[in-house]
C-alpha cells in the first residue's frame, strides 16, 4: 500500500497533520503500541469525513483514537490509518438542561465545568481519566451512574461517511460498552441531561470522589489503562456488579507479573506498565489471570480494556 500517496492527498484537502509511522506507544495511557502507518489528527468535524472517505476509497484500514486511556495497542502496530479528532468545546443550553461537549474535552474537564456552573448529573465521574468521547464509546461510569444514562444525543460520522445526529438508542448501551465497538464511527460531539443543583453540594461529592480515586488509583504518571477486566454481573437481580478485583486479589493477582507487565500494589484489577512492557506481556499477563480466576471460582472474566491491531498467536 502506498500510504504516502494517501498522505499527500488528506494534506492537500484538509487541515489535518499526517505523520508516518507515528508509535502509538505516544498516544496511549498504557505506553504500549507499535507504529501506525498513518497518524491523522483533525479539528473539525469536515476533515474528519474526508480522512474516513480517504481510506474508504483506497480501501485502507481505519481506526479511530481519542486519549488512548482504555487502549492496548500491539506490538506491530496498525497498518492503516489511525484518525485522532481533536474536536473540542463545552457549551451549557440556555434553559440549563443540557450540556454540549465536544468528543476530545477530557471527561474531567466537563464534570469540572458543569459543577462550576452548577448543573448535576455528571459529578459521579470527577477525576476520570480519558476523553468524553471515550468514555460515552465505552459506557465509562462509577457509584451507580454511567456516561450512557445521561445522554441525551450525539453528533457522529456514521459507517456510512454520513455526518448526523442520533439518540442515545443508537448507541445500544450496555455495561462497560456501545454500538461504537462494533461499527466504524466517529464521535463528534455529545449533548448530556443535566439539572440545577447546589454548587457546595456538588463539589462536596466531586471531592469525596476523588479522594476516593487517590487512596485506589496509581498516580497521573502511571502507566496504566485503569481497570482492566469488567466487574461481574450481580448474583440476583438488582443487586450491584461484583469486583472483578476481589476474585483478582483472592486469586493472588497482585504477586503475579510478566516482565513489566504488573499489577498496582493497591487495585488487583489495574495493569501497570512499570516501564518497558510489550503488549504481549500485557496479553500474556491477561491470560494467566483469567484462568487463575476461572479455576478458582469458575468465573470468566471479560477484558474492559479494548485491544487495537493484530494479537500475537496464542494470545
Amino acid at each position: 500500500m502506498d500510504f504516502g500517496n494517501i498522505k499527500k492527498l488528506i494534506e492537500v484537502n484538509t487541515d489535518a497533520d499526517v505523520l508516518v509511522n507515528e508509535p502509538l506507544k505516544k498516544h496511549t495511557s498504557l505506553g504500549i503500541g507499535g507504529p501506525s502507518s498513518l497518524f491523522v489528527t483533525v479539528k473539525s468535524a469536515e476533515d474528519a469525513l474526508f480522512v474516513f472517505e480517504a481510506a474508504k476509497d483506497n480501501d485502507v484500514s481505519f481506526m479511530v483514537i481519542g486519549g488512548g486511556t482504555n487502549i492496548l495497542a500491539s506490538d506491530d502496530g496498525f497498518e492503516g490509518i489511525i484518525l485522532k479528532p481533536l474536536i473540542k468545546g463545552i457549551e451549557i443550553s440556555a434553559d440549563k438542561k443540557t450540556i454540549k461537549s465536544g468528543a476530545y474535552e477530557k471527561a474531567a474537564q466537563l464534570v469540572t465545568f458543569a459543577i462550576e456552573n452548577s448543573l448535576e448529573g455528571l459529578e459521579f465521574a470527577a477525576g476520570l481519566p480519558g476523553t468524553v468521547g471515550g468514555a460515552v464509546a465505552g459506557n465509562a461510569g462509577c457509584f451507580g451512574s454511567s456516561f450512557g444514562q445521561k445522554l441525551i444525543s450525539a453528533t457522529i460520522i456514521d459507517s456510512e461517511g454520513v455526518l448526523k445526529t442520533v439518540d442515545n438508542s443508537w448507541f445500544d448501551f450496555k455495561y462497560r460498552e456501545s454500538a461504537v465497538k462494533f461499527k466504524k464511527t466517529i464521535l463528534i460531539d455529545f449533548t448530556f441531561e443535566v439539572n440545577q443543583g447546589s454548587l457546595s453540594a456538588l463539589k462536596e461529592v466531586a471531592k469525596k470522589h476523588l479522594e476516593l480515586r487517590k487512596t485506589k488509583h496509581p498516580s497521573k504518571n502511571t502507566k496504566t489503562a485503569g481497570s482492566y477486566f469488567k466487574n461481574l454481573p450481580p448474583l440476583n437481580k438488582g443487586e450491584r456488579r461484583r469486583a472483578a478485583g476481589e476474585f483478582l486479589e483472592m486469586a493472588g493477582a497482585k504477586d503475579i507479573s510478566v516482565n513489566d507487565a504488573m499489577i498496582f500494589e493497591k487495585h488487583a484489577n489495574i495493569f501497570v506498565n512499570k516501564n518497558n512492557a510489550t503488549a504481549k506481556d500485557v496479553l500474556t499477563l491477561e491470560r494467566i489471570l483469567k484462568e487463575l480466576v476461572f479455576k478458582k471460582f469458575g468465573l470468566v472474566l471479560e477484558p474492559e480494556v479494548r485491544f487495537l491491531g493484530r494479537r500475537p498467536d496464542g494470545l
